[in-house]
């Protein structure tokens, strides 16, 4: 099962909190070409590595919320161990915003099938975001036959006051074979300083497995975690930089209660008036995507666009 869910899980946490904080607003840009390169890896306990590199050819670029071109990405897959598995892909890579709406995403093919992804968002103070995703099943299993799983899903803000919000997250994921899973995320973020970016949250999940220990990947009948979560979100000079540290529970049906946990830092230059843009950022948790429950995992993402 692909990493890039827990990241799509924690987007709306993430964005409620910085929206009820002092950001600085990028200005609008000219349209330039540009060039870009990202890296995508990870690592965890069952000894399976992933990467990800991709070249981004972009005819036309303003900001990281508008742009227009071509992927070109290669994807290496080793699961438990075991020789990797490399694929070829290349997509047509967009990004752009309108008065109300914002949207953005890729879809290509590695030779075989339709792969990507897509979201769109408005700027309500109820935020709507509703998003798309396909990929490998990047199992032993998964790999040795082709397969790919799709997730669908939608994201919602609720704001009850300028400093708390609630968030919530629904989804259903359609796996090769007969399991279809349904998730359900919801998040409470209360801002505790706002000049210094600083909020707590409560970030909980809950999945539902239609066909319970299907393949090779994690897929109890249930699973379940609560997660208090610290975070710092800061603006200097164009510059952001952000921080979250949490410490929680987690159960599934098959075993009793275990702590679950999650860190993350990143920062990210100016989006606009430099000719260089980069991102780069960490992620560790220890929530379980294979079968074992002693899990940790880690991942790094790092990107830098040059504008012409």
């Amino acid at each position: 099962m692909t990493r890039v869910f827990a990241v799509l899980f924690s987007v709306a946490a993430l964005g409620a909190a910085g929206s009820a904080m002092a950001q600085e607003e990028p200005r609008e840009a000219p349209f330039s070409p540009a060039v870009g390169f990202d890296l995508f890896a990870s690592t965890d306990a069952d000894d399976t590595d992933i990467l990800k590199a991709g070249l981004n050819f972009d005819w036309r670029y303003s900001d990281p919320e508008h742009y227009q071109g071509v992927r070109i990405e290669t994807a290496s897959f080793a699961p438990v161990g075991q020789d990797a598995v490399e694929d070829q892909r290349i997509y047509y890579r967009f990004a752009d915003k309108g008065e109300h709406w914002a949207w953005n995403g890729m879809v290509g093919t590695d030779g075989d099938t339709i792969l990507g992804a897509f979201s769109v968002h408005n700027d309500a103070r109820i935020r709507q975001e509703y998003f798309v995703e396909r990929e490998r099943l990047e199992t032993p299993l998964g790999l040795e036959r082709g397969l790919y799983h799709t997730f669908l899903g939608a994201a919602f803000d609720l704001p009850v006051s300028d400093r708390t919000t609630f968030t919530a997250v629904v989804g259903v994921q359609d796996f090769a074979g007969d399991n279809t899973r349904l998730h359900l995320r919801a998040n409470y973020i209360q801002v505790l300083k706002a000049d210094w970016g600083l909020s707590a949250q409560v970030r909980t999940r809950f999945f539902q497995n239609s066909d319970p220990r299907a393949l090779d990947y994690y897929s109890p009948e249930w699973y379940a975690e609560v997660l208090p979560v610290v975070q710092v979100r800061r603006f200097h000079g164009g510059w952001r930089y952000q921080a979250a540290v949490g410490l929680g529970a987690q159960k599934d049906a098959d075993s009793d209660w275990r702590s679950a946990r999650y860190f993350e830092a990143s920062i990210a230059t100016p989006p606009i008036h430099r000719d260089w843009v980069g991102k780069a950022g960490f992620v560790h948790s220890n929530t379980p995507v294979t079968n074992g429950y002693t899990y940790d995992y880690n991942q790094l993402t790092f990107a830098l666009t040059r504008v012409f």
